[in-house]
């Protein structure tokens, strides 16, 4: 007959010890993975409403700038509208698309820069039409008119201007002086010169 017996082996208080310890660390260590995967939880929520309202933002930003660019096309097709109004009854200036292109004898003399009485004239038309504009348009937007200078056909070299560059600089120039003269405010101007 076989009998069971129960055999103990004795295990020394130091192992235990180191056991108890092992099993601490492991609990401690599960209580540290549980706080991470809480942290990581809150972390991905956290990320899911900012990447909404990122989404949102994008959309309000989309839909603010839309109506910023149709603003902008009314302005610019009001003041065209106008611009076209005043000038384009004349056979001297030329509209070319969202150009008025003045012919160099209605402003100046051949080879000079100052402008005659006749320009003076279209350039004060010109000065109400760009003032009215100002009072308009939102001082927010930003916006300039570039006048353009060109030259006779003719090379030029005189002590004034020494070449066809140096003359359609000087004759835009002069537009724009005339017009912050006339009360056309100067940081919606720009001069531009042409060579020949």
């Amino acid at each position: 007959e076989i009998s069971h017996r129960k055999v103990q082996i004795p295990v020394p208080p130091e192992a235990l010890a180191k056991v108890e310890l092992l099993n601490q660390q492991i609990a401690a260590m599960r209580r540290q993975l549980q706080t991470l995967n809480a942290l990581l939880s809150d972390a991905e929520t956290k990320n899911k409403a900012s990447e909404a309202q990122i989404a949102d933002l994008g959309k309000r930003l989309n839909s603010a700038l839309a109506q910023r660019v149709q603003e902008l096309t009314r302005y610019r097709s009001e003041f065209f509208g106008r611009l076209r109004q005043i000038l384009s009854q004349r056979s001297d200036i030329l509209v070319v698309g969202d150009r008025f292109v003045f012919q160099a004898e209605v402003l100046f003399q051949k080879g000079q820069a100052a402008l005659n009485p006749e320009g003076e004239t279209e350039m004060l038309k010109l000065a109400d039409a760009l003032k009215q504009l100002e009072r308009e348009i939102p001082t927010d937007i930003a916006w300039v008119l570039r006048v353009d200078g060109h030259t006779d056909n003719d090379p030029i070299q005189s002590v004034q201007f020494k070449s066809n560059w140096e003359l359609s600089a000087a004759r835009a120039i002069a537009v724009v002086n005339f017009l912050i003269a006339n009360g056309v405010s100067p940081q919606h101007l720009v001069a531009a010169g042409f060579g020949e």
